[in-house]
C-alpha cells in the first residue's frame, strides 16, 4: 500500500518503525495490555458505544479499545501496521472467546476499508504518535458513518506522566548529561494540549467535540521489575533512546536499581505503587448528510 504522508516519517527522530513495534509486541500483550482494559472502558463509556455497533479500533496494538468493545458485545474490526500486534490481538480475542472481534493489518494513514462503515471509530494510544496526526483522523473520520462517532485517547502533559519521569530520573543516573524531552515533545504528546486535541478533531470534519481530562492512566505496581517491564515494552522509543546514549547493561542494571527504589518507596505501606499519568479523551460526531 502506497502511503502519501504530508509530513514523511523519516523527519521524526522520535518515530518508530514497523520492525519495532513487532518487536515489543509480545511484551506489550504481557506487561502493558492487560492494565489499559479498565481505561479502554471508561473512554467507551464517554463515547455511548452500544451492544450490536460496528466498532473499527485503528493502531489497535495487541488489544486497547478493541477487545473492551468486544466485550460489550460490538463487532470490532482492529487494525494495526505491525504484523506481530495483530497476531496478539487475534490471539487474545480468541483466548476470550469473542467471535466478533477480528483484526487486519492495515496503516493509520490509509485505511483499506469503504466510506461510511462503523458506528464508532477509536484509538488509544496509538494515532496519537503517528506522524500525520491530521490525515489519519480524516481517515477515521471518513469510514465513521454519518452520526457515528470518533474517539481519540491520548496522554496529557509530559512533565505530568510519572512513568516518564520516573524513567529520565533513572537514565540520568548513568547518563548525566541527559537533559530529558526535547522541545518540540516526541509524537506522543503532540495532543498533549487539550485544546490542539479538540482543534484537529474539528479539522477533521467533527461536530459536537468533546474533550475529558479527568481521567488518569493508574499503573499499579509491586515490583521495580514490573515498572521495567512496561517501559521496556509500552514504546520502542525506550529501547531506541538507550541505545542512543549508549547505556550498557552494567548502566540499565543500574536504572533497575532506581526504578526498583522508586516502587519501594511509593508502595511503602500498602505494598503497591501507584503511578499515574494524565489523560485527554476525546471525541466527537460525524455530521449527517444532507
Amino acid at each position: 500500500m502506497t502511503i502519501d504522508h504530508e509530513t514523511s516519517p523519516a523527519e521524526h527522530a522520535d518515530f518508530a518503525p514497523q520492525e519495532a513495534w513487532d518487536a515489543i509486541a509480545t511484551g506489550y500483550a504481557e506487561h502493558v495490555a492487560p492494565g489499559e482494559q479498565s481505561l479502554s472502558a471508561a473512554a467507551l463509556r464517554l463515547v455511548g458505544l452500544s451492544p450490536g455497533e460496528r466498532f473499527l479500533d485503528v493502531a489497535a496494538g495487541p488489544g486497547g479499545l478493541g477487545l473492551a468493545a468486544a466485550r460489550l458485545g460490538a463487532t470490532v474490526l482492529a487494525t494495526d501496521w505491525a504484523p506481530q500486534m495483530v497476531t496478539q490481538f487475534e490471539s487474545r480475542a480468541r483466548s476470550e472467546g469473542l467471535s466478533e472481534a477480528s483484526a487486519a493489518v492495515m496503516d493509520a494513514h490509509a485505511l483499506d476499508l469503504e466510506d461510511d462503515r462503523f458506528d464508532v471509530t477509536g484509538s488509544q494510544f496509538g494515532v496519537m504518535l503517528v506522524p500525520d496526526q491530521a490525515l489519519a483522523l480524516r481517515e477515521m473520520v471518513r469510514v465513521t458513518r454519518p452520526g457515528g462517532r470518533v474517539l481519540l485517547v491520548a496522554y496529557g502533559p509530559p512533565a505530568e506522566f510519572e512513568v516518564l519521569q520516573v524513567f529520565i530520573r533513572a537514565l540520568q543516573a548513568v547518563a548525566p548529561g541527559f537533559e530529558g524531552l526535547p522541545d518540540p515533545p516526541p509524537l506522543e504528546f503532540q495532543v498533549s494540549d487539550p485544546d490542539v486535541l479538540r482543534e484537529r478533531l474539528v479539522a477533521a470534519g467533527l461536530r459536537d467535540v468533546q474533550v475529558d481530562t479527568t481521567q488518569q492512566e493508574r499503573l499499579e505496581l509491586a515490583t521495580g521489575q514490573e515498572l521495567w517491564d512496561w517501559m521496556l515494552f509500552s514504546n520502542p522509543i525506550t529501547a531506541i533512546i538507550l541505545d542512543d546514549v549508549g547505556v550498557s547493561e552494567a548502566d540499565r542494571a543500574t536504572m533497575r536499581a532506581v526504578v526498583e527504589s522508586v516502587v519501594r518507596e511509593r508502595a511503602e505501606g500498602s505494598g503497591v505503587a501507584v503511578l499515574t499519568s494524565p489523560l485527554n479523551i476525546g471525541w466527537g460526531r460525524k455530521g449527517d448528510l444532507r
